[in-house]
């Protein structure tokens, strides 16, 4: 686009001529923007003048369907708020138009972030209907950013916008076989974008490999962060790109120490994956030792509480400011009259359970809060403190499960909870496959470390390079060997 070589319109239109043709296929994307090719048509005139906005400039960007988009339905999935587009964008969407982005359209996820139902099925809303993994056609995508991942993987965009409480962003990531960055909390303003908890809840970019990602970051967050984790002062969002894209394309593996946390629970063939992922990194000069984060039980006994206690004070003031059910109570009603939020699974158990959670002025929802930040902060601090580590690295998902309406998903992904608890950032790089389907490795790393975590994530990439395009195959048989 430099050179003039491509332009953004054609850029563009490439990318809404192949959703036409691929998605049909994969069902990732819910709609695309009138307003797409408009605005390549002006980030063609900046190239022209000189007077580009930064690198992402003309770039194609397909936002998730839970992130505020001004005049088109934003639905969170659900049949809900489906009738009143919002009247604004949420921030992180106006920080990617002012850096000269071109909005694509929206992608499909699990509905209401995979938070209504007690066996949900990733990647279904009543909205877009079932998203499939583009590996295999009857395996999961993982939720609840499963269109932003399908979509990156079946290259519908240059660049995709996810969200995650706890996983949403890097287990899509991993099983689609892209890279996604979860951030440090607050580093991208959450306002516009549809709630579970304002503790955990964050968007962060998704894309085919890191240096796109850190693009991306840089445009939508309130300031790119510094290597040492400050932020940055001073400096426009294309400095910032600048700085971000030059450190990531120079990061190097020598001397850097990784912590290993096997996860043997996601089963052999992953673990496999991880040794190899190990053996390269340690021929690449890294220090690769074994951890095992403390207080992961307790974790898992704490976070969910917190989250239905959280969820029903965020929804409720988030209903407030659409049309359509304003307040949880109403949105179970709605749920239980409507027969196509009922199509693939009934259940909205967690809506039920969350309209019954103590309030989060209660004692007890308090101390449970306050212990889950310390413990999850700890286990990561602790963890690096003692083996002198700059990330630790672990499985980020299982082989992707056959999608089944009926029985819900089969995901045990502990991986994701450190970060996203103690909200520091997480990184997610392919890493291999187990047969045909993707398994990525998660890094994550301290607070405000997103720089140095995409640096070393960057090296990572380009040792392992385990990116593979797709086959869409209808199915696979159990026990392929892995890659």
């Amino acid at each position: 686009m430099a050179a003039g070589s491509l332009t953004s319109s054609e850029l563009t239109r490439a990318y809404l001529e192949r959703i036409k043709r691929i998605d049909p296929t994969i069902h990732a994307v819910l709609r695309t923007d009138p307003t797409a090719l408009a605005r390549a048509a002006a980030s063609d005139a900046r190239h022209r003048n000189g007077t580009t906005l930064g690198p992402l400039d003309g770039i194609p960007v397909l936002i998730k369907d839970n992130a505020e988009t001004k005049g088109q339905s934003s639905t969170a999935g659900s049949l809900a708020l489906a009738g009143s587009p919002p009247a604004s964008d949420a921030v992180l969407v106006t920080r990617l138009l002012r850096a000269g982005a071109v909005i694509l359209g929206k992608t499909n996820l699990s509905e209401w972030a995979n938070f209504r139902a007690q066996k949900p099925t990733s990647g279904w809303s009543a909205v877009g209907g079932q998203t499939r993994n583009p590996y295999v056609l009857d395996r999961n995508p993982c939720g609840s950013s499963a269109g932003s991942g399908a979509a990156l993987a079946a290259s519908l965009a240059q660049v995709a916008i996810g969200t995650e409480t706890d996983g949403s962003i890097v287990c899509p990531a991993g099983m689609n076989g892209v890279v996604g960055l979860k951030p440090t909390l607050g580093l991208v303003s959450g306002q516009g974008v549809v709630p579970i908890s304002a503790e955990q809840d964050t968007a962060g970019p998704m894309a085919r490999n890191v240096v796109d990602v850190a693009l991306t970051l840089a445009a939508m967050s309130e300031r790119a962060p510094r290597e040492d984790g400050s932020p940055a002062a001073g400096g426009s969002a294309e400095q910032d790109a600048g700085r971000l894209s030059g450190l990531v394309g120079g990061g190097d593996l020598r001397g850097k120490r990784i912590g290993l946390w096997r996860l043997p629970v996601l089963g052999e063939e992953v673990d496999a994956v991880m040794t190899r992922t190990a053996r390269r990194l340690r021929d690449a000069g890294a220090h690769v030792v074994e951890v095992t984060p403390p207080y992961q039980e307790r974790l898992a006994a704490l976070e969910f509480p917190a989250l239905l206690s959280e969820f029903h004070r965020d929804i409720d003031a988030y209903l407030a400011t659409r049309n359509g059910p304003h307040d949880l109570a109403q949105l179970i009603a709605f749920n239980r009259g409507n027969p196509a939020e009922q199509s693939c699974f009934a259940g909205q158990e967690l809506f039920e359970q969350a309209l019954s959670a103590p309030p989060t002025t209660d004692p007890g929802y308090l101390a449970g809060r306050a212990e889950l930040r310390d413990l999850s902060r700890r286990s990561i601090d602790e963890t690096m403190a003692a083996h002198h580590l700059d990330a630790i690295a672990a499985p980020t998902n299982p082989p992707a499960w056959t999608t089944d309406c009926a029985r819900g998903d089969n995901d045990v992904i502990p991986s994701s909870t450190p970060a996203a608890v103690a909200g520091y950032p997480s990184l997610s790089i392919p890493a291999g496959s187990v047969g045909e389907l993707p398994v990525g490795v998660l890094l994550m790393a301290g607070a405000h470390q997103d720089a140095a975590l995409l640096s070393l994530g960057a090296a990572v990439e380009r040792r392992l390079h385990a990116w593979r395009a797709p086959r869409y195959l209808t199915t696979t048989g159990p026990g392929a060997a892995g890659r």
